[in-house]
């Protein structure tokens, strides 16, 4: 299964993200990003599915939560991608 992980650089601005997505009507979670994704020491990651891409980012813009990295996992792997 598909999906996309946006990297936030605190649990307060993935919780943020995780609201203004909900409130949107895109499901999402949110949980502390994998050591091999960033190098920031305490980012999480908010998971959408691959389909919410294109709507989650214009809802992320327009509340001033811009993400720090965004990557696509496949098969447990991961690429990171530019929006």
């Amino acid at each position: 299964m598909e999906h996309y992980l946006i990297i936030a650089r605190s649990v307060t601005y993935a919780q943020r993200m995780q609201r203004a997505l909900s409130r949107s009507g895109i499901r999402c979670r949110i949980f502390r990003a994998h050591r091999d994704l960033t190098d920031l020491g305490c980012a999480y990651a908010v998971e959408i599915a691959a389909g919410d891409l294109s709507a989650a980012l214009p809802v992320l813009h327009g509340e001033a939560l811009n993400p720090v990295q965004i990557f696509l996992s496949q098969r447990g792997t991961f690429r990171e991608v530019t929006p």
